[in-house]
Formats: structure tokens, C-alpha cells, sequence
């Protein structure tokens, strides 16, 4: 920091933070046309995922009002967040017995249901893995298909959010590799969120980043000189992260992650719940509507507010993502073993006291 200065930063972040994710953190293969600067920094994964949604609405369909595609139970910020630059939401058909996970056919229906309303067309979707808030990891060649799909249906834009991929019992997502599965001219059309806010636990530090063409890129410069200028504590932390190994500066959140994520697979395949559980990221969903209808609670919402209450258990209610996830709640494991053993506890006892 006392190099950097404490001016004003360029609106798509630092030259050196540029160069330390494209050419450290990622090892952007060269051949595939993409480096520094093909990334611009966000205040945070909201803010990076705001510039999208303006980007995907004004290059891709010229038009404020159009659709941004999400699964059918989604991160909040990808419910809600585009209505803040004039977007619209679509959530795609999806089964609850596979997560609400995309389909090409539910893309291909989307796609014509937004037509069916007024002629709006589809910006962009995200598509995210592991996923939030149902914990469910979608296989990068899935992604790919995905991806693709979407392209080939006039998507302008897919959003791979990747801000989970090294909380994971395998490894990050290699990049080059879905870079290189697309053509030169699809590659425009693909853009990618990272962060520190979960792989370092850095909610409070603010610091995430989109990769996109160049063009994109420089859009999404250009409107954030009128909105928030990423400051550069938060391009510090990763930079110093990466220079330290990013692996090894993740390990005090991947590894106790991890030992708790096997400790609530376990817990609730033994107590059979009805759940989703996935190999990456911080989360269970898990089915309550037998505890729900017990109580007479009329929603996930008032099941939470009574373990919170009763049993010091906080849980996200399902309903917060869409009415489709109201009869599951999202159960974080973020923490380390002991600490989850006792939640898990508390949660099954305060579930039990309403039978």
C-alpha cells in the first residue's frame, strides 16, 4: 500500500492487481486471448455482479428492461440485484429432485417465455457452481453445455460465478480449460466472478472480479467512474494471497470447511433428512415441510425466527431465495467441526421439540 500511494485508482482497479490475477491466480494462457486487461475489480461480488447485469442489458440487448436468467432458487443478489439497473428476473423451470439445476430445454423455455411477454429478450444467465444457496456442484462440462446452450439460443451473455470454486473437496475451476471449449466469437460473450469473500473469508474486505472481453471490460470501467471506484486495501489482500500461494492462504477456511461439510453430510443422512448437499462451497439445504406444517408456521420465515429464538440455531429461510425454496431452509457450515457438531445439534433438537 505504501508502493501503490493513496490516490485515486483507475476505475477497473490496479495495473498490479490486474497483472497478479491474470498471470498468477488464473495463468490466463495467452493463446486464448485473454490477460490483465480483460479484468476489472468490483467493490465486492454485488457490486461486480451489478456491472454485469448493466453490461449485459445495454451491449447486449441495447435495451433497459430485459431479462436476467437464474435458477429457479437463487443467491438473493441474482433475484433481486438486477432490478437495480432497470433489469428484469426470470427464474427457469427447474426439478427439485436435482436441485433446480438449468436444463437445455428449461433455457429453451425461458427463452420463449420472456418472447411470449411483450418481446422481452434474455440478457444474460448466471449460472453459478457450487451453487447458493443449495450447496449443489454442477461439473464443469455441464457449465460448458450450459453455456453453450445458451449462446446458441441468442443469450448475448453467460456469468459463470465461480466465488465458491476453491471452497471445494477437489480443485478450483480450471479456467483455460472452459475458455478454450469456446470459440473466439463465443468467448465475447462469457464472463466470469471471482472473489476473496469466501475462499479467504473476506466478506468485510470487498474485493471481486470480473473477466470479460476487452470491450466489456472497458464498459464497465467507464460506469463505474459515476458509481464506486474499487479502493485498493481489498486488491492488497489478494494480491498478497496470491503471492503467498492462494491455496495456502485459503487452507484456514478450505480445510475446516470441508471437515465440517463431511460432518453435516453424515449428520443428516443418518437423521434422513431431505436434503442437498453438494462437494464445494458453505451450504445444506435441507427440507423442513414436516417441521413447518408441526408448528403451524406459516412459512420458512417463521420456522427460522422460532429456532433462532428457542434453540440460538440462525438459519437462512428458504423463501428468502423464491417461494419455490419456502419449505427448505439453507444451513451454513462456514465454521469449524466442533462449532458445526453443536449447530447440527441444536437444529435437530429444536426441529424435534415440535413433534
Amino acid at each position: 500500500v505504501k508502493t501503490h500511494g493513496t490516490g485515486y485508482d483507475n476505475t477497473y482497479g490496479s495495473d498490479v492487481f490486474r497483472e497478479v490475477v491474470a498471470e498468477q491466480y488464473w495463468q490466463l494462457d495467452p493463446a486464448l486471448g485473454w490477460g490483465p486487461e480483460n479484468i476489472v475489480v468490483g467493490v465486492g461480488g454485488r457490486d461486480a455482479l451489478v456491472k454485469a447485469y448493466d453490461a449485459m442489458q445495454h451491449l447486449g440487448t441495447g435495451r433497459i428492461g430485459d431479462v436476467v436468467l437464474t435458477s429457479r432458487v437463487p443467491w438473493v443478489s441474482y433475484n433481486w440485484g438486477p432490478y437495480g439497473v432497470g433489469a428484469n428476473v426470470l427464474l427457469a423451470p427447474g426439478d427439485e429432485a436435482d436441485a433446480w439445476q438449468y436444463t437445455p430445454e428449461g433455457i429453451a423455455a425461458s427463452v420463449e417465455f420472456a418472447r411470449q411477454c411483450g418481446g422481452r429478450q434474455i440478457a444474460g444467465i448466471i449460472i453459478t457452481s457450487p451453487d447458493n444457496p443449495t450447496g449443489k456442484v454442477v461439473p464443469v462440462e455441464r457449465q460448458i453445455e450450459l453455456g453453450k446452450t445458451a449462446l446458441e439460443l441468442g443469450i448475448p451473455f453467460v456469468l459463470y460465478d465461480w466465488i465458491y470454486h476453491y471452497i471445494t473437496e477437489g480443485d478450483p475451476i480450471d479456467i483455460n480449460a472452459v475458455l478454450g471449449a469456446f470459440s473466439p466469437e463465443d468467448r465475447k460473450r462469457l464472463m466470469i466472478l471471482d472473489g476473496i469473500t469466501k475462499s479467504l473469508g473476506g466478506s468485510n474486505v470487498r474485493n471481486a472480479h470480473v473477466l470479460a472481453d476487452a470491450p466489456v471490460i472497458k464498459f464497465m470501467s467507464k460506469r463505474a467512474a459515476y458509481s464506486s471506484i474499487p479502493q485498493f486495501h481489498g486488491q492488497a489482500v489478494m494480491i498478497a494471497a496470491v503471492e503467498l500461494g492462494f491455496g495456502n492462504a485459503a487452507a484456514a477456511i478450505i480445510q475446516p470447511t470441508n471437515a465440517s461439510r463431511q460432518i453435516v453430510r453424515d449428520f443428516l443422512a443418518e437423521n434422513h433428512y431431505h436434503h442437498i448437499i453438494g462437494d464445494g462451497g458453505y451450504y445444506a439445504f435441507i427440507n423442513v415441510a414436516r417441521w413447518k406444517e408441526a408448528g403451524g408456521f406459516e412459512s420458512s420465515f417463521d420456522l427460522g425466527e422460532y429456532l433462532t429464538g428457542e434453540h440460538g440455531i440462525a438459519i437462512v429461510p428458504g423463501d428468502t431465495f423464491s417461494r419455490e425454496g419456502d419449505d427448505w431452509v439453507r444451513f451454513s457450515y462456514a465454521l469449524p467441526p466442533e462449532v458445526t457438531r453443536g449447530a447440527l445439534q441444536r437444529f435437530h433438537e429444536g426441529l424435534a421439540a415440535l413433534e
